[in-house]
């Protein structure tokens, strides 16, 4: 705003022949310029003194917030619990700076560079709205999908939104919301390569002989994720104990399902997913190798 006056002030030295000094002299359209330059940052400091009032209860960011405040309590809380699940490591966080995506244990958020759209995850159903095929993704040489998801909370003052994500980030996300995602536009959804890998890993262990664990050993939270408690046994039952590659595991229950399932992937040739479920991989643990066929459920 201050640019607009400056750069009157300047053209009163650079051009005194359209004697700008002199306002009642000035062509019409420079009174409008000059009228404009002052009515604007005028504007602009009595818009910016009237949200700070009662402090700053009138910005529109503080009335975003205020919806979700309880009756006890303002906007301020609702800062306040956002901000200490935003510093948590494990939230979810996608799209470019000027449309970030973040979902907390508590909070879906969209941050625009105008704007921000805030709901909570106990009140909101989602939806698949749109699918966008891209030959070629920025990041690499390999075709990308973006989804486009639509948020509706039940809570009638917060208007609905869409997030935009790359389909290989689906996965993430659903483990991170608490309510399912609807897929009204029967979206044939393309998961990453290590999700599609993480659902097969899963459906061969679960047809696997299941370890009997013993009634006086308490299992403890999983080293790998600390969220739920470790639930597989590294068993050798693919072949005899002196047969193959592969070789028995004496570590005690450390792991659940999905983080060995990620631990198996991580191990893999990536250029060759053919060989995945034929691999042998080391024991996150000892580095004794085990096969898919050695991953047991504890009963």
């Amino acid at each position: 705003m201050s640019f607009f006056a400056g750069y009157y002030i300047g053209m009163c030295f650079a051009a005194p022949e359209k004697q700008l000094f002199y306002f009642y002299q000035a062509s019409e359209s420079w009174k409008i310029f000059f009228l404009l330059a002052i009515l604007a940052p005028t504007v602009t400091g009595i818009l910016a003194y009237y949200w700070s009032q009662s402090g700053w209860d009138n910005h529109p960011l503080a009335r975003t917030l205020a919806f979700h405040a309880l009756p006890q309590s303002g906007w301020r809380a609702v800062a306040s619990s956002i901000n200490t699940e935003f510093r948590r490591i494990d939230k979810f966080a996608t799209g470019a700076p000027g449309a970030r995506v973040i979902v907390t244990d508590t909070w879906v958020m969209k941050v625009t560079t105008y704007s921000l759209h805030v709901a909570q995850q106990q009140d909101i159903h989602l939806t698949v709205t749109d699918s966008r095929q891209h030959e070629l993704s920025p990041d690499s040489n390999m075709p990308v999908q973006f989804l486009t998801i639509r948020v509706a909370s039940i809570n009638p003052y917060v208007k609905a939104f869409d997030i935009r994500l790359n389909s290989t980030e689906y996965g993430e996300l659903r483990e991170k919301l608490h309510a399912p995602i609807r897929n009204a536009a029967n979206v044939v959804i393309h998961q990453s390569l290590s999700d599609l890998f993480l659902e097969t890993f899963t459906s061969l262990v679960e047809i696997n002989q299941t370890y009997p664990v013993p009634s006086n050993q308490e299992l403890e939270p999983c080293i790998g994720c600390m969220q739920t408690n470790a639930n597989i046994k590294l068993v050798k039952n693919c072949q005899e104990p002196n047969e193959g590659e592969c070789q028995q595991c004496y570590c005690r229950p450390m792991w659940c399902l999905t983080c060995m399932g990620k631990w198996f992937a991580s191990r893999q040739d990536q250029q060759h997913p053919e060989t995945w479920l034929s691999s042998q991989v080391p024991c996150p643990t000892c580095r004794a190798k085990f096969c898919i066929l050695d991953v047991c459920i504890i009963q």
